[in-house]
């Protein structure tokens, strides 16, 4: 060797010498480099539920709850008034269901209003089953029944829904209930078999009212509200 090979050689040892003493050796207990990471890592899909993203991921421990766990007097802000009874009834549903948002509840529950008495006229039981109550759907059944036995056939439109507003909040046990007060425009009438009107007009635009109840158990892993009880007023 010519002495600029030794000494290249030396400096290589003297480099690898110093990392070592710098960055030190692999034991085999190091911890897992994501051992900071949830357990379980949550995404959203478009129609709301939860599901888990595929991917094992390491245990942490949970986060210690903040010191001031009081919610904002103003949480429910252009839905109720601070320390009103559905104020009170809201904080009891949120505080059992994390993932609560009355925004998307009101939403989806134009939608449902919409689709239940449309359904309801058509005598579309299928679609009755699946958003009501057993009682409640009893009830609609009976109606439809009715109609049928008459060889009668009811028509609805809807013009517009005005206005829809919770006015009640409660938690019975582990099941939570909102009353929504429902302000539409349609119109209806009901035909015999001739087609013959036998109630409503085709031609006037009515001004609806309903009081609508919905309910769901929050233990259950079912996410979807059903209608438990009507009221109505022209």
């Amino acid at each position: 060797m010519d002495i600029y090979t030794i000494i290249f050689l030396a400096l290589a040892v003297f480099i690898f010498l110093r990392l070592r003493n710098v960055l030190g050796q692999r034991t085999g207990s190091e911890r897992p480099p994501y051992d900071g990471a949830a357990r379980d890592v949550l995404q959203r899909t478009q129609d709301n539920n939860v599901v888990p993203i595929p991917g094992a991921l390491i245990d942490q421990a949970p986060l210690a709850p903040t010191a001031d766990a009081t919610p904002a007097p103003d949480r429910w802000k252009n839905l109720a008034e601070p320390g009103s009874s559905l104020a009170v009834g809201l904080d009891a549903i949120a505080a059992q269901d994390s993932s609560f948002d009355p925004k998307h509840f009101l939403s989806g529950a134009r939608s449902a209003y919409e689709m239940i008495v449309l359904a309801f006229a058509n005598g579309d039981r299928r679609a009755l089953k699946d958003l009501l109550s057993s009682e409640v759907y009893e009830s609609f059944d009976a109606v439809i029944k009715d109609r049928e036995k008459r060889e009668q056939k009811t028509e609805t439109r809807f013009v517009s829904i005005e206005k829809a507003e919770l006015t009640g909040a409660e938690v019975r046990d582990r099941t939570s209930q909102l009353t929504v007060r429902f302000v539409s425009q349609m119109i209806s009438v009901t035909r015999d078999k001739a087609g013959t009107i036998v109630d409503g007009n085709a031609d006037k635009i009515s001004d609806i009212t309903d009081v609508w109840t919905f309910a769901r158990d929050t233990s259950s892993r079912d996410p979807n509200w059903k209608l438990v009880g009507t009221g109505s007023t022209n």
